[in-house]
């Protein structure tokens, strides 16, 4: 068995630029691209699956056929999703539900969502979270437009982490690249959009205002991480977020400067990302080479394996409840 190796899916977006091509060399549209879903089962934005026995499969596919790969999950959607964010604008600020609101109203998941920040220009910021002390303030303050009362802006720089729990406002502003790891969801409440004009359409993009105000979090409270690091053989391991703060996804960074010897540690699969340098994953008696922008899942019944190289990785896999 081997890891499976994915081809990013990419998105078109009116915020997007051209840094998905320039620094991870995927091969990209024309014109603005924000998103690449370089780990996804979502529907039929799915990854393609490029290597071994499942070459030329979706992700989603494989998974609903064989769910041993999986460690036989509870989960009947792939429960992740990994995306690439180019910020070449202002995304808009937004919501996103928690699953009980998502599954009553858009026979979806709710989406929690992180962000681990690769570039971002000086001065740059989010928007994350807000000002209101109660739901009837923030509904007249988004009534009467009084957003810079409203949104919090807060200073990022690349290396930064952000948790953004479903019930969060939010936006990535221009000069921001992120690796988003995500609950397998599309469900956004588009909450402002700077009145920006879709050149496609010649309309104002549609907002979802009463849903957003519906399903914020009143008032706003930063979630409290507990990012630690540790360091095994030539390997830094720094544990951004994991249950019970996360129900959804374990989420780690990884600097890896020689050898590292691992496994799957009882997790039931693992979702890794390159996302600087190089190098090689050995197992099974094979070696396949790494680069960034590789990605790829280690299934169930691959154990152990070992990294070699000098570069830098996000690995995840589900949480306690997926």
């Amino acid at each position: 068995m081997e890891p499976f190796f994915l081809t990013p899916y990419f998105r078109p977006k009116i915020w997007g630029g051209r840094k998905l091509k320039t620094i991870f060399n995927y091969d990209i549209p024309d014109g603005k691209v924000g998103e690449a879903w370089v780990i996804s089962g979502y529907k039929d934005d799915a990854s393609t699956i490029t290597n071994g026995d499942f070459k030329g499969q979706s992700l989603r596919k494989v998974y609903y056929e064989n769910p041993e790969l999986f460690g036989n999950p509870k989960s009947k959607e792939f429960p992740l999703l990994v995306k690439f964010l180019d910020a070449n604008d202002n995304l808009s600020v937004q919501v996103h539900p928690n699953d009980e609101y998502a599954r009553k109203v858009e026979n979806d998941s709710g989406k929690t969502e992180s962000w681990y920040v690769l570039q971002a220009d000086p001065g740059s910021y989010l928007i994350y979270g807000h000002t209101a002390k109660t739901r009837s303030e923030l509904a007249e303050m988004i009534h009467k437009g009084e957003w810079d009362k409203l949104l919090r802006k807060v200073p990022v720089k690349a290396g930064d982490f952000f948790y953004v729990p479903s019930g969060t406002i939010h936006a990535l502003t221009k000069g921001i690249l992120v690796i988003e790891t995500q609950q397998s969801s599309d469900v956004t409440y588009r909450l402002y959009d700077y009145d920006r004009v879709d050149q496609k359409t010649g309309k104002k993009r549609e907002l979802h205002t009463q849903k957003s105000i519906d399903v914020t979090q009143v008032p706003h409270v930063d979630p409290k991480l507990k990012i630690t690091t540790s360091k095994k053989q030539d390997t830094i391991i720094k544990t951004l977020v994991q249950p019970p703060l996360s129900p959804h996804f374990y989420l780690w960074q990884i600097d890896l400067n020689g050898q590292w010897n691992t496994g799957l540690n009882g997790h039931p699969f693992l979702l890794v990302t390159i996302i600087n340098g190089s190098g090689t994953i050995e197992c099974e008696n094979k070696t396949f080479n790494l680069s960034i922008g590789t990605n790829m899942i280690i299934p169930n019944n691959i154990k152990e394996f070992k990294f070699l190289g000098n570069m830098k990785m996000v690995i995840s896999t589900p949480g306690n409840q997926d």
